[in-house]
């Protein structure tokens, strides 16, 4: 009889497995558009690659969500390596720069939907009521964490994707402006999330429930 202790566990690794691989494709997504939009710069850097080790970095993908999971702060979400994009290879490098941006969350989101029809058919599959338990478990968890991902990531603050979104369709001086912050982004995101949680995680849980709640009907 499996202990159900080590079932927990297990779960849980796959849940954080799939953290992981979500961050990993929302930045292939990035990568792969904009190979299709002229820009080389990540297949030429191979990474474009499901192999998670060139996407993985120390701090963001594995020890700042394990550390907010593990500390219960009700939120959880991380990041990999950003792909190396060069804009100066597009065409049009406002609108293609922002449509880059966008296939990240617009990947979560398709993730969370994937996830969504997965639940749906699980009835569908011949499992014992504990597995049946766990794959539920999973998919559940995964929609709520790509959905998470998708929306803190549309968030216009640099260099969060939101912000290239929210350039590419503001003047090319604004766009400016909003570029110049993005080597101050993170400090900028840090400071929020130390001084004011509640100014983000009150504006997100509310839309993040409501996308969430939407896919498990």
């Amino acid at each position: 009889m499996p202990n159900p202790e080590l079932t927990s566990t297990a779960v849980e690794i796959l849940i954080f497995g799939v953290l992981i691989y979500s961050v990993i494709l929302h930045e292939i997504a990035h990568g792969f558009v904009a190979d299709k939009l002229g820009d080389p710069t990540a297949r030429l850097a191979k990474r474009l690659t499901l192999n998670p080790l060139p996407h993985i970095d120390l701090i963001y993908t594995i020890l700042l969500p394990l550390f907010l999971y593990l500390s219960n702060a009700g939120i959880i979400f991380g990041a990999a390596k950003p792909v190396p994009v060069d804009p100066f290879n597009f065409k049009e490098p406002k609108k293609d720069s922002a449509l880059v941006a966008l296939a990240g969350p617009a990947t979560n989101l398709t993730i969370a939907v994937f996830l969504s029809l997965l639940l749906r058919a699980s009835d569908l599959f011949i499992m014992s009521n504990a597995l049946k338990q766990a794959v539920d478990l999973l998919a559940t968890q995964g929609i709520f964490l790509n959905v998470m991902l998708a929306v803190f990531n549309l968030i216009p603050i640099p260099p969060l994707d939101g912000s290239k979104v929210l350039a590419g369709v503001l003047s090319d001086e604004l766009a400016s402006e909003i570029y110049k912050l993005e080597r101050f982004g993170f400090l900028i995101i840090f400071a929020i999330l130390i001084f004011f949680p509640s100014l983000i995680f009150g504006l997100m849980r509310p839309i993040i429930f409501q996308i969430t709640s939407l896919l498990l009907r």
